[in-house]
């Protein structure tokens, strides 16, 4: 988490915080290396947010298009 929390405008403490986070809604899993954690991103977890957000922009975009596409009159 040091070396994560270096490159980040944030506290450690912060970016402990938002690690608890992912680690509780099961984005990443932790594990103990020597004195530290060593967190890894669950790629299943990530598949799952990525195909809600791909589904999210296809809805948004179509409704997008079908709105841009009507007649003047069905305004």
């Amino acid at each position: 988490m040091t070396d994560l929390a270096r490159d980040m405008p944030i506290t450690r403490s912060a970016v402990s915080q938002h690690l608890q986070i992912l680690k509780s809604v099961g984005l990443v899993t932790d594990r103990a290396v020597g004195t530290g954690r060593v967190y890894t991103v669950d790629p299943d977890a990530l598949a799952v947010i990525r195909a809600y957000f791909d589904a999210f922009w296809i809805r948004c975009l179509a409704a997008l298009r079908d709105a841009a596409e009507q007649q003047p009159e069905e305004r």
